[in-house]
């Protein structure tokens, strides 16, 4: 019973995390992108304010669930919970020294600030994004098999 209800945990966590990350590249950021510079810098400073409150604890959430689940199955199972924790705690390492550095300089950046600078940040990233979204539906794929 603690076994399924560790690995029910898992799997929304996982989903949640990879549906909010496909969401913000597919969505939210190509729509900030198309705002006037005045408009966009302020846009992206507040919902970089919100998912620095929210994503933290839904990435831990799964990748501790995702290694507690590991510890309490075995075989198969065991081995793919692993993987996934392990994937989602790779997109979190490249999140901590690549993506948060420049979270900080985006909320930092003054409304008089250059836009080349604004976009070389925002660009810079985006590219880190969408490897952190590679990692993050490797670690869906794993995590959902593994519950399968």
């Amino acid at each position: 019973m603690v076994e399924d209800a560790v690995l029910l945990v898992n799997l929304l966590t996982a989903g949640v995390l990879v549906g909010n990350e496909l969401g913000t590249w597919a969505v939210v950021h190509p729509a900030l992108h198309k705002l006037p510079f005045d408009q966009e810098v302020p846009a992206e400073q507040q919902i970089t304010k919100r998912y620095g409150f929210f994503m933290p604890a839904l990435m831990l959430a799964t990748i501790i669930s995702g290694f507690v689940g590991a510890g309490l199955t075995s075989g198969q199972t065991s081995e793919l919970l692993l993987a996934g924790s392990a994937l989602f705690t790779a997109m979190l390492l490249i999140t901590l020294i690549g993506n948060v550095p420049l979270n900080v300089q985006t909320l930092r950046f003054p409304m008089d600030g250059d836009p080349a600078v604004w976009h070389a940040i925002r660009r810079r990233w985006d590219r880190l994004h969408l490897l952190r979204i590679a990692l993050d539906v490797a670690g869906f794929s794993c995590t959902a098999l593994g519950s399968l």
